[in-house]
C-alpha cells in the first residue's frame, strides 16, 4: 500500500509511505483524497515526509488535495518536506499558497487553533 489514511476528530491524515510521489501513485492518491473529501471532510493533513522527490504528478495532487478542503471550506496542510521536494515546491511558487509545516503534530495545531476560532 501506498498510502495509509487516518481519520482523527477534526481531521483526515494521509501519509504518503513512498520514496516518491510521481505519475506511477500520484493518480491513486487523488483517488484517496477525493473518497476522503466525498465522505465529508474538510480538513487534511498530507504528510509526506517520506517522499524524497515530487514530479508535477505529485504537484497536481496535493493541488487537488488543497482545492477539495477550500472548496469545503477547510483547510489543507502539506507536512514534511524533505529539502528536494520542498525545493520543487518553491521553484513552482506553492509555498504562497499551501499551508506547509515541518510535522503532522505542527499541523494539527494549525487545525486545532483555526477550530477554536470558527466556534
Amino acid at each position: 500500500m501506498d498510502f495509509e489514511i487516518q481519520k482523527i476528530t477534526d481531521y483526515t491524515l494521509v501519509k504518503v509511505l513512498k520514496e516518491r510521489l510521481d505519475i506511477n501513485n500520484a493518480p491513486d492518491l487523488k483517488s484517496e483524497l477525493v473518497a476522503v473529501s466525498a465522505k465529508g471532510e474538510r480538513n487534511i493533513i498530507l504528510d509526506i515526509s517520506e517522499c524524497e522527490y515530487c514530479d508535477s504528478s505529485g504537484l497536481s495532487a496535493i493541488l487537488v488535495a488543497n482545492r477539495l478542503c477550500e472548496e469545503a471550506l477547510g483547510t489543507f496542510v502539506l507536512t514534511g518536506l524533505q529539502r528536494d521536494v520542498e525545493q520543487i515546491i518553491r521553484i513552482s511558487m506553492l509555498h504562497t499558497v499551501l499551508v506547509i509545516t515541518r510535522t503532522a503534530e505542527e499541523a494539527a495545531g494549525i487545525l486545532y487553533e483555526k477550530g477554536k476560532q470558527t466556534i
